[in-house]
């Protein structure tokens, strides 16, 4: 009896275990927002009901009918969420890396242990163990982090120091910083474009923002023969931007915007000022900082290191670089650069303010390094979309505004300028904004608020998620009837088809990580 206990328990443990690694490696293999997203499951009703009632049904019917009779409820509930589990569509799959082979051979060698031991003992605590398995692995992720910890810092300072060594050892390469709230990646992406029309540029990859994902760019990627190595450098805690800037040591900054992104885990606005601003207070002497101006918290911020500061924004022309007669379409955007009392036409397939700043943030540096305005302005219009932001595509006949990235309080406002200005029937098909602390609720209700008279129809995904965005939206007039909540994406997205023609724009407003789904 024992040994077919053991094997349903050796079953039982295995999709939970893969959940929990995976949510582990989403959450950047980060005890607190693993935490984080772990009791945000306590609080979704369902899965902890059925969990619950599972482990409830089969203790009683092992203690008055027999463990064998719990054991097959086990199993039958096992079953059923490895059938969800088939059936189910990540937007990030887990990928088995070196790291995490290492955490499922450390996993399994706790799983061994706790079954020999438990083995030794009563049959009874084998039973315990089978039921509460459901739950088991989510609460050895924590030992797992604890054992592994040391080995990941061994592994992750010799990489490091390689990738040191490789930046070192090409002295004349230009090395770009970028970081901001919201907007580096599409920053880094443009940047590369334009400086490669003079230069063999290499951008750091997709989000590789961090300190390993930068040293894996730097370990497989970067040559001897590239003259620019621009790298995108993100953070969501004090001391992420330091530990970056001491691993590539750029000579250039661009900071393209300060707001409240992160703030669960950076506490205040004051914290993540000083934070994004470490790029800059970091440069070398002879280094050069582009600022966006147009942003209030880098507008009122006094840099104390004295390297040279250039300006660019599209509010004020008090700036280095300034962007004027802005106009949009179907087909993108056309602007003016003001740059030392004269003026270049633009024109970029690129939709939204916020592109045309990004723009300027490259122009502004490709300027500084000597590239001609007849260079530039031929590199911005062949500057390529930034997939999910503000991406424009035709998608089985339909046309959508695709800014399904990491949505924030200033692009979603940002998109919904943009697909006011389109014809014809306009949707929004959104979950909301997340990761923004304490004020996410009220954030969400602004957007809902804002979206009268910019759209026709709202569709929300996810009932709780999105209820301040409901709220919103009622709240500023607009019809309930063009209100509709869906649990999935896909449920969104088949009745935006069934309402829509080849003329009508839906706009796809962020995209939950599967962390965050409920």
């Amino acid at each position: 009896m024992k040994i077919i206990l053991i094997l349903i328990t050796i079953i039982g443990l295995v999709l939970p275990s893969k959940q929990a690694l995976h949510m582990f490696q989403q959450n950047r293999y980060e005890v607190k927002r693993y935490t984080i997203w772990l009791r945000s499951q306590i609080k979704n009703s369902e899965t902890i009901a059925i969990s619950l009632l599972t482990i409830v049904v089969s203790f009683l019917l092992a203690v008055f009918v027999g463990n064998l009779v719990g054991a097959i409820i086990i199993l039958l509930y096992s079953l059923y969420m490895l059938e969800r589990e088939v059936k189910r569509t990540y937007i990030k799959p887990l990928v088995i890396t070196g790291r995490v082979m290492r955490q499922i051979i450390v996993l399994v060698i706790i799983y061994i242990v706790l079954l020999l031991l438990v083995n030794v003992l009563d049959i009874n605590f084998v039973m315990y163990t089978l039921i509460f398995s459901i739950f088991i692995p989510y609460l050895a992720i924590y030992l797992v982090a604890l054992i592994t910890s040391p080995i990941e810092y061994l592994f992750r300072e010799m990489f490091k120091n390689k990738a040191k060594a490789i930046l070192k050892a090409n002295p004349s390469l230009i090395k770009v910083g970028i970081t901001g709230s919201y907007g580096k990646t599409s920053s880094k992406n443009i940047v590369n474009e334009v400086l490669g029309e003079a230069y063999y540029s290499l951008a750091s990859p997709a989000s590789f923002n961090t300190p390993m994902g930068l040293t894996l760019t730097v370990r497989n990627d970067l040559k001897n023969t590239h003259e620019v190595f621009i790298a995108e450098m993100g953070a969501d805690k004090v001391g992420d931007i330091v530990e970056l800037v001491n691993l590539i040591n750029p000579k250039y900054a661009i900071i393209t915007s300060i707001g409240p992104q992160h703030l669960m885990t950076f506490k205040s606005i004051e914290n993540i000022i000083k934070e994004k601003m470490a790029l800059v207070e970091m440069l070398p002497a002879a280094g050069i900082a582009i600022l966006n101006k147009d942003n209030e918290y880098i507008k009122n911020y006094q840099v104390k290191n004295p390297v040279k500061v250039i300006s660019y924004g599209l509010i004020s022309p008090d700036v280095d670089y300034f962007a004027d007669e802005i106009s949009y379409s179907i087909n993108g955007s056309s602007f003016l650069i003001k740059h030392d009392g004269k003026a270049y036409p633009f024109e970029t397939r690129l939709l939204g303010e916020h592109n045309v700043s990004n723009i300027l943030s490259a122009v502004a540096l490709g300027h500084q390094l000597g590239i001609a305005w007849e260079k530039l302005i031929k590199a911005v219009a062949h500057v390529n979309f930034i997939e999910h932001r503000l991406e424009l595509k035709k998608i089985n006949g339909r046309t959508f505004i695709d800014n399904a990235f990491n949505s924030n309080p200033e692009g979603a406002n940002m998109s919904l300028k943009v697909i006011s200005e389109m014809d014809n029937q306009r949707i929004i098909i959104t979950p909301g904004m997340i990761d923004l602390g304490v004020i996410q609720n009220d954030e969400n209700y602004k957007f809902g608020y804002n979206m009268l008279d910019k759209v026709d129809i709202a569709i929300l995904v996810g009932k709780n998620q999105t209820k301040p965005i409901y709220d919103g939206l009622v709240a500023s007039g607009f019809k309930t009837e063009n209100i509709h909540v869906f649990d999935t994406v896909r449920e969104a997205l088949a009745y935006a088809y069934s309402i829509t023609d080849a003329s009508d724009v839906i706009l796809l407003e962020n995209d939950l990580p599967d962390a965050f789904s409920n």
